[in-house]
């Protein structure tokens, strides 16, 4: 422990900006499990020196045409340009369709964990022990190679039945994913160096917890964008709404702090990003609950090779009339209103948007100042790295996850139509006698053999 205490000090690279808070800021951590928590807290603030501001970042072009202005109106303008360019690639990928918007989920997914794990990196490698890096990258190829191939085996069953390879590999899939974690927590085990073994699990945990939060999440969003183009789009434009009417509201009008981890957020920007979303999540589900491109679950044709988004729109995505509570029936003068019932739907998806997202951030801003750092990157001029503008977005994804799990979605009876296929001739021959006996004990069998003839 004296050791690691004082080769922080020692050892220091001095062409690491961030590697000497960093390094310190552990020392400190295992200085806090020593002495007690009670002072601990301000052992690590005040043994970690402030990260030396980046150099700005800012295109030339931007720079120049800003020259005239304030700092804070010049980041006002470079954080408006590049928030419209960047929904406007937005835009683009959507219509380039499903696939295009599941393979730029996963270089998300990638750049956010480089991010994350580049910051440990610093300061684990100042240590000198091995692998960490390596590691890293190969449990997110394991992690990954779970997720996306319990994807392909539920989605594109059909296939998978029908390509030897495929259904050799879906069948052991899980067993081959486990080979795989296996073979990296034996090298990770073989990689342990003495004196050093408490930092080392330090930086195994970290890699854990952050394919927990990145890859888990990103998943997830994959699995919403399944059920509809819908339940992707409007759960990420209700965050990415939100944090620019709160940007807005806060920068014209914000007096009050919210919250000490993020001392620019204030409640006014707070208050206005809330309504502005929620009125903005019902008129984006109006205009899209009614084309069938955007609500039809994502499916794989066999024959074609390709997705489609071809179906009948549920009763979710039908116009029905709904009463008028009596309050608002005596201000608006009318008893009905037509509404999709996806718009119900959409004020919740906004409202958890506005008020419980905003805590994905808050979550990040405390990592942040843990490490003494501004931005996880400096990938986006004005806003920082990938990481944060997806914050809230991966506390969304497992919101929308769950919702759709607890309120939307039904027996698909296509799926189990499939799997029922996939079984042997002997299996169909029960499962049929066992679902005819059921039907004749309801009642229902003789009904249905009288109306087919």
């Amino acid at each position: 422990m004296t050791e690691l205490r004082h080769r922080g000090a020692k050892d220091t690279d001095p062409t690491l900006q961030q590697q000497p808070s960093e390094d310190k800021g552990s020392d400190s951590e295992l200085k806090v499990e020593k002495d007690g928590a009670s002072d601990g807290e301000s052992k690590v603030d005040s043994g970690v020196p402030e990260v030396p501001v980046p150099a700005d970042d800012t295109p030339e072009v931007l720079n120049k045409a800003l020259s005239g202005l304030s700092s804070r109106w010049k980041n006002w303008w470079v954080r408006g340009i590049l928030t419209l360019a960047m929904i406007s690639f937005f835009f683009l990928i959507i219509y380039l369709g499903p696939m295009v918007l599941m393979m730029i989920v996963l270089c998300v997914q990638i750049k956010c964990f480089q991010e994350i794990i580049t910051i440990g990196y610093s300061v684990y490698h100042s240590y000198h022990l091995p692998w960490f890096r390596t590691l890293s990258w190969y449990f997110l190829l394991c992690v990954n190679y779970f997720f996306y191939g319990e994807t392909v085996t539920d989605s594109f069953f059909a296939l998978v039945q029908r390509e030897e390879p495929l259904r050799i590999l879906s069948k052991y899939h899980r067993i081959i994913s486990f080979a795989l974690y296996l073979t990296g927590f034996c090298m990770f085990v073989l990689s342990l160096v003495k004196k050093h073994y408490r930092l080392q699990f330090y930086m195994f945990g970290w890699t854990h917890v952050t394919l927990l939060i990145v890859v888990t999440q990103s998943h997830l969003i994959i699995h919403n964008l399944f059920e509809g183009m819908i339940w992707f789009i409007v759960p990420i434009s209700c965050v990415i709404c939100n944090d620019i009417m709160a940007y807005m509201f806060g920068f014209f009008f914000g007096r009050t702090p919210l919250i000490k981890l993020s001392p620019k957020k204030t409640w006014e920007g707070f208050i206005g990003g809330l309504f502005s979303t929620i009125v903005f999540g019902i008129m984006l589900s109006y205009v899209m609950a009614g084309c069938p491109y955007f609500v039809c679950p994502v499916e794989f044709n066999t024959n074609s090779n390709s997705f489609q988004v071809e179906c009948e729109p549920s009763e979710l995505f039908q116009l029905q009339d709904y009463a008028l509570p009596s309050v608002l029936e005596s201000v608006t003068g009318w008893t009905t209103v037509r509404l999709y019932p996806f718009q119900i739907h959409s004020i919740a998806l906004s409202s958890f948007a506005s008020i419980m997202g905003p805590f994905g951030g808050f979550f990040a801003s405390g990592f942040k100042r843990a490490f003494k750092i501004k931005d996880f990157a400096n990938t986006i001029p004005g806003h920082g790295g990938i990481m944060d503008r997806f914050d809230c977005q991966y506390l969304m994804a497992t919101f929308v996850n769950v919702y759709i799990a607890s309120f939307i979605r039904g027996p698909n009876p296509g799926k189990v139509i499939q799997q029922l296929l996939a079984l042997r001739v002997d299996q169909q021959l029960h499962i049929f006698n066992s679902l005819k006996a059921h039907l004749t004990e309801k009642g229902l069998l003789p009904a249905l053999q009288e109306a087919a003839a």
